[in-house]
């Protein structure tokens, strides 16, 4: 009788080891997944692992796209231990490829920890390696078209957008009035200027509501006087900050009528949920690089923020209709 299980451990044995690095922001991770699943249908049979920041490893393992997900502790050069343990996690694991979506200085160090040994196939910025794809640093490439230009070197040609079904919840415990739209006003309060004024927003959700459509707020905890702002404006909105999980944001921008928010992840998620998207960006903040890509997205662009009116943006949402 034959061994199935002794066969069974040799194909596992042959199966082509890949890794993948993404190690974040989250917009930049969100836009990602379309390299990666364009990578999965690449190599159907490969056993791929994540190397990613603990913040997106639960990300990536509900994506279903990886056989592992690590995470990246990015030791500090002086840390010899951790250098160390990085480098022996890296070479004893075998990587046949290596597909470096981050393409920072430190995944080029990481690159280069695997001296003198034998090298991967490598796919990124690094002079050298195999795959290697070049372009002027800095650059103002959408990270979307940038990764398609990456992988295509590297022989994946079906890189499509980011496939966000799989981020999905119950959104019917919010009980939300149907129809309702997604107001984003925050961003980071170390990017100041990426964010459109608050009592602006509580203008725009003062003409949604008396066109009898429900604003809806997210933020965190970093946007909270910006909501207080809004809500003293239209007191009729309904407020989500700091109840909603990663997967209730596509899910909540499938069921909106639209969403209006400034350059934050949750537009990125928005948009390419196929929401329709209305953004509004400071020229500081390079919307040619970072803006939402999606099927309906209205791009607003002001140097100064404080100089758009609510008119332009009330016009923008009056197109959509």
């Amino acid at each position: 009788m034959p061994d199935n299980s002794r066969k069974q451990t040799d194909a596992d044995r042959n199966r082509r080891r890949i890794l993948v690095i993404k190690l974040g922001a989250l917009g930049d991770f969100i836009y990602a997944l379309g390299p990666m699943q364009a990578i999965r249908r690449h190599h159907p049979e490969a056993e791929i692992t994540l190397l990613t920041r603990p913040a997106y490893a639960e990300l990536g393992e509900r994506s279903g796209l990886f056989d592992r997900v690590w995470t990246d502790t990015e030791p500090k050069l002086f840390n010899l231990p951790g250098i160390l343990s990085l480098r022996a996690r890296l070479t004893g694991a075998a990587f046949d490829r290596v597909y470096d979506l981050q393409t920072s200085d430190r995944t080029g160090f990481y690159y280069r920890l695997l001296w003198p040994g034998p090298k991967p196939e490598w796919s990124g910025i690094v002079p050298g390696c195999s795959h290697y794809h070049h372009y002027a640093r800095p650059t103002l490439i959408h990270t979307q078209d940038r990764q398609r230009t990456q992988l295509e070197i590297a022989g994946i040609t079906d890189v499509g957008p980011s496939d966000l079904t799989f981020m999905d919840s119950d959104i019917g415990r919010f009980d939300l009035p149907d129809p309702f739209a997604l107001l984003i006003p925050g961003s980071s309060l170390k990017m100041a200027m990426k964010r459109w004024p608050a009592a602006s927003y509580g203008e725009i959700g003062r003409r949604l509501h008396k066109a009898g459509i429900t604003p809806v707020l997210l933020g965190g905890t970093e946007d909270q006087d910006a909501i207080k702002t809004i809500r003293e404006i239209c007191p009729e909105a309904r407020d989500l900050s700091g109840q909603t999980t990663l997967y209730d944001i596509p899910a909540l921008a499938r069921a909106a009528r639209r969403a209006i928010g400034n350059d934050t992840g949750p537009m990125h998620m928005a948009a390419l949920s196929g929401c329709p998207t209305i953004a509004i960006f400071s020229t500081k903040s390079f919307p040619e690089k970072a803006a939402p890509r999606g099927e309906n997205v209205t791009l607003l662009v002001e140097e100064d923020l404080a100089r758009l009116s609510v008119d332009s943006v009330w016009n923008a949402i009056a197109a959509d209709n």
